[in-house]
């Protein structure tokens, strides 16, 4: 009897672990790496594809769907902060923010853990986005941070 109530502990341990870890894995988020490669915010795989800074805070979400082309950046404040393309984000004067971690040449630093996330704000209604400038390979003088804390609301 002993032996049937262990194994069937194992099965439930196992079973618990695996459903686990599909949640785990259904659920990615991408990391996004200031101009020095520290990790500032993610992009999580909800139905907004929302940018949350690393301490929780939903500051921004992707809309549109050519990915080709470039992915527009919006704040729930409304204002456009800029494009994501490639795994850039670019700002309206085409410089780099940040990026995620494919796109750097030099290692990246370790990901802390996440703090937990906040609700979501309603969207405010979006700004009219500018005409897209060419995307330069150099960064921008404005930190990611700051980039994205444009999005919040005032």
């Amino acid at each position: 009897m002993k032996a049937v109530l262990s194994a069937l502990l194992l099965v439930l341990v196992l079973g618990c672990l695996a459903t686990m870890n599909v949640e785990a894995s259904s659920s990615e988020e991408i990391s996004l790496f200031d101009s020095k490669g520290k990790p500032v915010a993610y992009i999580a795989d909800d139905d907004d594809q929302t940018i949350y800074l690393w301490d929780g805070k939903p500051a921004a979400y992707l809309y549109g769907d050519d990915w080709k082309a470039g992915i527009d950046v919006y704040g729930f404040n409304g204002k456009h902060l800029g494009w994501f393309k490639g795994g850039i984000m670019y700002d309206h004067d085409g410089y780099a923010v940040g990026g995620i971690k494919r796109v750097f040449t030099s290692p990246v630093q370790l990901e802390p853990l996440k703090s937990l996330k906040e609700l979501k704000p309603l969207k405010s209604l979006k700004e009219l986005r500018p005409l897209k400038p060419i995307f330069a390979k150099t960064w921008s003088d404005v930190p990611l941070k700051h980039f994205l804390k444009d999005g919040l609301e005032e």
